[in-house]
């Protein structure tokens, strides 16, 4: 609840616990076993960000947290907040934009295999050395190119491209190998059938949109990202996520300590993220959320024990809130022994015994002093939330989409011209003119065939006009056609020994028709 310039997280009988919000982006956790009440603190911490003008972003793991955009209804809750004598509370919904990368409960978000970049992807889809050079290799080539990589089609088209063409780019860009492209298209391939080709596409989503402000009250907007089926598909998650805080980082200036985060990133289900995701993912995430405190941006992790976060990451978690946590194991009195060597002691209790006793909605908690310290630990009541609990009906969410400020920007995927068109468009072009050098070539043969038996009609035709006859080619004459039957056991003759057989007939007919001239002359004279 927001307070004071304060977020108010709980409180007991002599005190309160507030997180101060110059302190909200040093990260923070909560922790828990099932049914202890974390959903209950994410929701007030994000419900008291966005009161304090702050832009939230939830990953909604169990579709749990769809109710901050209803007020809420429940008068267990009314009664609560009697009995921890909260002032000016009441119940109230959020500003809320829903978001689905499948855009099935909320508007899609997509991104462009080039906005994502060889480097980014490489790292993603863990291919070795070689593998990446030639990625980074295929990435190069569509840039000189103007071949625009845009979705999966594209840079599957691309790699087949190079690869069909290896020895024309090797002098200019380096040896490609057929196993790194088949490496890479096999990689490609798992990547869509967990859904990458609904990720990768246009319109480009703007990062900028999770950080807009209620025009009506100025509260910032509570962004729900609906992650219950893309929670089954951990590579394209990892993917996402890591390309999310990677754009954050890279599109926000540096801004030091300011008095209140630009955004705050909430993570639930956090040990199921860290369970699936590949080591050198996890080794990624780690190194932004280091560095991404300095460009004011807040990242809360929700999971059930702090065991379930690399150490690297734990370490940079400044407020915390735990919840209780059971004893069954020897595990899980290692994770005990470690939540409680994570708090500053307090002298008025043993945080290794009210760690396993805390009752349904409280907790240990510790944030930040204004010295930039952990507090001393309090076990406090958490507060109970404004809006409602649980899941909302599909009619309401609808809605909620369809009124909301983005409705129609993301809706509809575009598919430009880009490399899979330009390419395919090359190879029919290609087609197309070895057809037409091949057309030229049969007329060229026609034609020198052609004229090579011109030419032998004229060589016979000056051999008889020597003799004295007088020859006409065929070609000045009108030529009869005549169907004889072929005689068995006679070999077919060629077009030379065609043509020189009508030239024979001709002059002989010639020589015969003037010889029997001749001698009708002589008989009647």
């Amino acid at each position: 609840m927001y307070i004071n310039d304060k977020i108010l997280i709980g409180k007991n009988d002599e005190t309160e616990v507030n997180l101060l919000l110059e302190k909200a982006n040093r990260h923070g956790i909560i922790t828990g076993a099932s049914g202890s009440g974390k959903t209950i603190t994410l929701k007030v911490l994000a419900e008291s960000f966005s009161d304090a003008r702050v832009p939230v972003f939830l990953v909604d793991v169990k579709g749990d947290l769809a109710g901050m955009t209803l007020p809420g209804n429940i008068d267990s809750v009314k009664e609560r907040a009697e009995k921890m004598k909260l002032a000016d509370f009441n119940m109230k919904s959020y500003p809320t934009n829903f978001w689905d990368m499948y855009g099935v409960k909320g508007h899609p978000i997509r991104t462009t295999v080039s906005s994502l970049g060889a480097d980014l992807l490489s790292r993603m889809l863990d291919l070795t050395n070689a593998q990446e050079g030639v990625l980074a290799m295929v990435f190069r080539i569509a840039k000189d190119e103007n071949k625009e990589i845009i979705d999966l089609k594209d840079l599957q088209s691309m790699l087949k491209y190079v690869g069909e063409n290896a020895k024309e780019y090797s002098l200019k860009y380096g040896n490609v190998t057929t196993q790194s492209v088949g490496a890479i298209q096999r990689c490609l391939l798992k990547l869509e059938e967990q859904g990458g080709d609904l990720f990768f596409g246009k319109p480009d989503f703007d990062i900028k949109d999770f950080m807009k402000y209620s025009p009506i009250d100025g509260r910032g907007y509570i962004n729900v990202f609906d992650a219950t089926t893309l929670f089954r598909k951990p590579t394209l998650y990892a993917i996402f996520l890591l390309w999310l805080l990677n754009t954050l980082y890279d599109t926000s200036p540096e801004v030091g300590d300011l008095p209140k985060p630009k955004l705050v990133f909430f993570l639930d289900e956090a040990h199921l993220i860290f369970s699936e995701m590949p080591e050198h993912i996890i080794k990624n995430l780690t190194g932004i959320v280091k560095l991404i405190r300095s460009k004011g941006i807040g990242l809360y992790f929700i999971s059930q024990s702090p065991s379930d976060i690399p150490d690297e990451i734990l370490s940079q978690l400044g407020n915390r809130v735990q919840h209780v946590l059971r004893y069954y194991t020897k595990a899980d009195e290692k994770s005990i022994k470690a939540a409680c060597n994570s708090f500053r002691d307090n002298p008025n209790f043993k945080t290794e015994d009210v760690i396993t006793e805390l009752k349904t909605g409280e907790a240990l908690v510790s944030v930040q002093t204004e010295e930039g310290e952990p507090s001393i630990v309090q076990r406090v009541k958490i507060l109970p939330p404004q809006s409602m609990m649980g899941a909302i009906d599909d009619s309401i969410r609808e809605d909620v989409i369809k009124d909301g400020m983005f409705y129609g920007k993301y809706e509809n995927k575009i598919d430009p011209e880009s490399a899979f068109e330009k390419i395919n468009k090359e190879k029919e072009e290609k087609i197309q003119k070895e057809l037409e050098e091949q057309k030229l070539e049969e007329q060229a043969r026609i034609d020198a065939e052609k004229q090579k038996q011109e030419e032998q009609y004229q060589e016979y035709h000056s051999v008889l006009r020597k003799d004295g006859v007088n020859y006409t080619t065929p070609t000045q004459t009108k030529t009869v056609k005549t169907t004889t039957k072929k005689k068995v056991g006679r070999p077919k003759k060629s077009k030379i020994e065609k043509a020189t057989d009508r030239v024979t007939n001709t002059a002989l007919n010639t020589v015969g028709r003037r010889i029997g001239n001749s001698i009708f002359k002589r008989l009647f004279k």
